[in-house]
């Protein structure tokens, strides 16, 4: 025993003594200060001034409004308080899509716009009986809500609206009570030349304001964050799966250690060549992607019971998401080597996530993280599962532009990795054969 302590002694110095070299310290120092720089401005930066960045965020008004303008007007009131909505918004912060009715709910039911504004149709003529005291309640303009697109999305159109309804109000009720002269006593019943002051208190705001969900979802929708989270959930099982294949086939072929606990063993080293080893790793990913989708399905749905109508479609297309992102990790790994797991991190994660608008409207993050959601990979994916669990399975929502990015990401998975490692293999650069470090 005593033998056995000392010569433990000098392993624990070493190591105390290796600990002190600088330049042991520093590139895991840089690279960790680097990541936690990167990681700290790219996704706090998409997240704490959405109000401030909002860019034609798309919200649909609806002018129903179909009465005979007001005397010496040659416009109706709905027609006027519609433009008036649009000139009063602050630069382009909002895209008002100017439509009818069924056009709105269609964009509603495609996630085209994030809400709704309704202008109703006898608008004039409930404004006009505010005049004469024969009105019995205020004249409603609703606002429409869209939770498919997230509650912060569908908030944010909320607030806009309910904004722009209550300074139109405003605005309006000027203009009546700078028409409508008062009594002469200040109060009264309202009726002949001029208004009691109760009145004149409801012209002053003449308009109310109600809310109510114009495309509705599941109650186990997680408030529209459903969708999200199942992306995730495909993402995230093709990229640390594919890791978990690269890392597994290289240590059964002999190509690293493996370590579990206090065992190290290193396998007999198999020859084969770099191409032939990203096929067998993309063929396992292929295959374990079928189990790991499933199961989470299983999980999610039978066991969680997330509101998931088209089931068959979304299992298929949350397969190909998986699989187009797990083929992507190993064209990586097999290009990059030692570093491909960074690389893959950066590409499917870091600059994934705040890229998506799956949380926060694309709208409402600077332009950096709008440029990203371009080809950045999760932004797609989301779109088509939100598509077909909020709306149902509609091409036009978004599901054609995810299926697009799947076969674009598969393609130039296959021959980004296939054409590196043939070009690898043919150099003589084969795995078997250590090269000298410099």
């Amino acid at each position: 025993m005593a033998s056995a302590g000392s010569q433990d002694g000098p392993r624990q110095a070493r190591a105390l003594v290796l600990a002190r070299h600088a330049k042991l310290w520093l590139v895991p120092s840089i690279l960790c200060g680097l990541l936690a720089v990167v990681l700290s401005l790219l996704y706090m930066g998409g997240i704490l001034n959405p109000n401030g960045h909002l860019h034609r965020l798309p919200i649909a008004l609806v002018n129903a409004d179909q009465g005979p303008p007001p005397p010496g007007r040659t416009e109706t009131l709905g027609a006027r308080l519609s433009r008036e909505i649009v000139a009063g918004t602050p630069g382009s912060t909002v895209d008002w899509r100017q439509v009818d009715q069924a056009e709105a709910m269609e964009q509603l039911s495609t996630g085209k716009v994030y809400g709704a504004l309704l202008v109703p149709q006898a608008f004039t003529a409930d404004v006009a009986a505010l005049t004469t005291g024969r009105a019995t309640e205020r004249p409603t303009l609703t606002v429409l809500t869209n939770p498919g697109l997230g509650s912060l999305g569908s908030s944010l159109a909320s607030q806009i609206t309910q904004s722009a309804a209550h300074q139109a109000s405003l605005a309006l009720g000027k203009e009546l009570t700078a028409a409508v002269p008062p009594t002469a006593s200040g109060s009264g019943s309202g009726t002949g030349t001029g208004t009691s002051a109760t009145a004149r208190l409801l012209l002053a705001d003449p308009l109310a304001v109600t809310t109510r969900v114009g495309h509705p979802i599941g109650t186990h929708s997680g408030l529209g964050l459903s969708a999200f989270y199942y992306t995730l959930l495909a993402v995230l099982t093709g990229f640390i799966g594919g890791n978990i294949i690269h890392n597994g086939v290289d240590t059964a072929l002999g190509y690293s250690d493996s370590e579990l606990g206090p065992w190290h063993t290193r396998r007999p080293t198999v020859p084969i060549t770099r191409t032939q080893t990203l096929l067998l790793k993309m063929v396992m990913t292929a295959g374990i992607m079928l189990l790991t989708t499933t199961l989470v399905m299983l999980c999610s749905v039978t066991v969680l019971g997330m509101d998931a109508p088209h089931q068959a479609l979304l299992w298929v297309f949350a397969y190909c998401a998986s699989l187009a992102v797990g083929l992507g990790v190993q064209a990586i790994n097999a290009a990059f080597g030692g570093i491909g797991q960074l690389v893959s991190m950066f590409v499917f994660i870091a600059l994934a996530l705040p890229s998506s608008g799956a949380t926060i409207p694309l709208q409402a993050v600077p332009g950096f993280y709008r440029f990203l959601s371009l080809f950045e990979p999760m932004r797609q994916l989301s779109d088509g599962i939100r598509a077909i669990l909020f709306f149902d399975a509609r091409a036009d929502a978004g599901l054609a532009r995810g299926w697009t990015m799947i076969a674009v990401g598969v393609l130039l998975a296959l021959a980004f990795g296939f054409g590196m490692t043939r070009y690898y293999d043919r150099k003589g650069l084969h795995r078997w054969t250590p090269q000298p470090s410099e």
